[in-house]
């Protein structure tokens, strides 16, 4: 069983073959843990002035649509025409769309920029989608790393090889932690536990470097959870602990070990063990609960939210707690309703209650991530994603905010990258509700976001650095040169045409 049931996968279209591949997605894509939104009149708008732009400019450069996508000018020209619908939240001029070596220019100096990314995952295993496995070999045939030509690939050569395409060679990123999901049924894991840090192991020797940080997923209330944190400990070194409140989130219908963070029987044992190895990162799903599936898995709602998180923290100073999602609920729900809600009341769930937990509680332990709740916000509600990022910084503070794209699901995570160095909250909005402005891409807040504070988090304050001349750095020149480019393709789900 899937996160999504058949008969709700049956209604879907695999995003591989059935989004439009302009370099940022013009609709919701989604994983297999929630239903993506139709996509919006607006976002039908973007599509199509992108289109427009985008053969006008393509034919003026000498250039394919396909391959003009690729470009730097062709990632600008996504943002011109999404700032032409929804209004200016975007840094970016048509003269970058246009001017192919000013698009370069731009994209140049920002590309040692140290991204680390908090929050990825592999591909899902989905053979039934033939086109998403048809995607995956032509990885092998793109020529864009040579230990792969003439070779036959297994799923997992597939899987991994587009993971670090994706990743490392397709993006600014310089930096990842693998994260995971459990389940009650052993096989429908994300991935085993052993493989996660199997992976680390693989991608840190084939780049020469520490490029990648592993979770191990910790699973309250299970029989031995305890024993397998303290062989985890000792068998794996986990850089950080993963853990989702609901229990298991592959099968909401079902699931048996929900908790709570301040549960002071079950927990407190397991923070008092893990504060005496040094790995003090313990990151939490929350949120991505919209009322639909409230609705459906009642029972669970009271583990969704983050009402347990400021008890924990205060309890637990010297831990640090990293919610992921920034517990954002409305993903899997209408952005317009979001959005409405923001307009209406100025607060957004859960994602309010999080950034007042600092106040609240009197801690400064508790981090927001920003996986999905960017990436499903810049693309439907502009705004929105302006309004989070300004609550986030304004409540939890400018160093307690860390990067995530929950890639590989919405495919290489640059256009996040850029989105969020091109962002900014409008002026009215700063007014009105006491933001404080984004800055620039290199500035001091979106520098801190991108890597400062996942860095001083993991203890890498001086690894940006040692990335520079690794065998990764080596190999992506080298495909920068002569690969074939980004593919624009997304991993997940998306709706029927309406």
């Amino acid at each position: 069983m899937k996160f999504l049931s058949d008969e709700m996968v049956s209604g879907l279209l695999p995003a591989e073959i059935s989004s439009f591949p302009s370099p940022v997605p013009t609709q919701i894509v989604s994983s297999d843990e929630y239903l993506p939104a139709p996509q919006s009149a607006q976002q039908h708008e973007v599509e199509a002035r992108l289109i427009e732009m985008s053969d006008r400019l393509a034919q003026h450069q000498g250039l394919s649509r396909r391959r003009f996508f690729q470009t730097a000018a062709g990632m600008a020209a996504s943002f011109v025409a999404m700032n032409s619908v929804f209004g200016r939240y975007f840094n970016v001029s048509e003269a970058e769309a246009a001017t192919p070596d000013l698009a370069n220019q731009l994209a140049e100096a920002q590309s040692g920029q140290f991204i680390f990314d908090g929050h990825t995952h592999f591909l899902r295993d989905d053979t039934r989608l033939m086109g998403f496995v048809k995607g995956r070999e032509a990885v092998g045939q793109f020529g864009w790393n040579k230990e792969l030509s003439g070779k036959e690939q297994t799923i997992d050569d597939l899987k991994f090889n587009n993971y670090v395409k994706e990743i490392y060679m397709d993006s600014d990123t310089k930096m990842v932690i693998l994260s995971n999901s459990p389940s009650d049924v052993p096989e429908d894991w994300f991935i085993p536990q052993d493989q996660v840090f199997k992976t680390r192991a693989a991608v840190n020797e084939k780049a020469g470097s520490k490029r990648m940080l592993a979770h191990f997923t910790f699973t309250p209330g299970w029989d031995g959870w305890l024993d397998k944190v303290d062989e985890a400990i000792e068998r794996y070194k986990p850089d950080s602990w993963k853990g989702y409140t609901v229990g298991d989130n592959t099968h909401k219908e079902s699931a048996q070990h929900p908790w709570h963070a301040d549960d002071e029987k079950l927990m407190y044992p397991f923070y008092e063990k893990i504060s005496k190895t040094g790995i003090k990162n313990v990151c939490i799903h929350k949120g991505l609960f919209a009322p639909a599936v409230a609705e459906k898995f009642p029972r669970l709602l009271p583990y969704a939210d983050v009402s347990d998180i400021g008890k924990a923290a205060k309890d637990w100073p010297h831990l640090n707690f990293l919610v992921y999602h920034s517990a954002y609920r409305w993903v899997g729900g209408n952005p317009a309703d979001a959005m409405a809600e923001f307009d209406k009341t100025g607060r957004s769930s859960w994602t309010s209650d999080l950034a007042e937990i600092p106040e609240k509680y009197g801690v400064t332990n508790v981090y927001g991530d920003l996986g999905q709740i960017f990436a499903w916000t810049a693309v439907a509600q502009p705004r929105l994603a302006a309004a989070l990022m300004g609550m986030l910084v304004k409540g939890l503070g400018p160093d307690r905010i860390v990067w995530g794209t929950d890639a590989v699901w919405t495919g290489a995570p640059q256009w996040q990258i850029e989105g969020l160095r091109r962002l900014e909250i409008p002026d009215d909005m700063q007014k009105k509700y006491g933001f404080k402005p984004l800055g620039p891409a290199d500035g001091p807040l979106k520098t801190a976001i991108f890597s400062g504070n996942s860095t001083r988090l993991y203890g890498l304050e001086q690894h940006a650095e040692r990335v520079k001349h690794d065998r990764f750095a080596v190999i992506k020149a080298e495909y920068q040169a002569n690969g074939p480019g980004r593919s624009n393709l997304r991993y997940g789900y998306v709706s029927h045409p309406v």
